[in-house]
């Protein structure tokens, strides 16, 4: 079976990681009844994240003149494409697509097909001869 493509892997990659962190079905603010309440706190962990960030890069890697203007552009030019790759597959996922389908499906056959190879302590039930 051939590896998926580097950019389908990858972008499946990223849906995955951001939904992990930032989708509030799986972080504690799911437990915060209003929306938009929701977004106005990973604004503000956002913004605190990227400052402390700035200051970690100030004074232990010795950037001294680094801003932490520069430090939030910096996460924004990161997070704006990454949360877009996540609009259009949450669209896709609603819509049913069918690209989306092939990707996941090719995915999850090379992860089949390489996890494989990790159950050596299986034992395969012969149903002809054991039934």
């Amino acid at each position: 079976m051939d590896k998926p493509n580097i950019f389908r892997r990858s972008v499946m990659l990223v849906v995955h990681l951001w939904r992990r962190v930032m989708n509030v079905k799986f972080n504690p603010l799911k437990y915060i009844p209003d929306n938009t309440l929701q977004s106005y706190f990973m604004l503000v962990l956002f913004t605190i994240w990227s400052i402390t960030f700035g200051f970690i890069a100030t004074y232990y890697i010795g950037w001294l003149g680094y801003s932490t203007a520069t430090s939030v552009v910096v996460h924004l030019t990161i997070l704006i494409p990454i949360m877009i790759t996540n609009a259009v597959f949450i669209d896709a996922e609603r819509t049913g697509d069918q690209w989306l389908e092939e990707w996941k499906a090719e995915q999850s056959k090379y992860k089949l097909f390489t996890n494989r190879l990790k159950m050596k302590n299986m034992v395969r039930w012969k149903a002809d001869t054991e039934a």
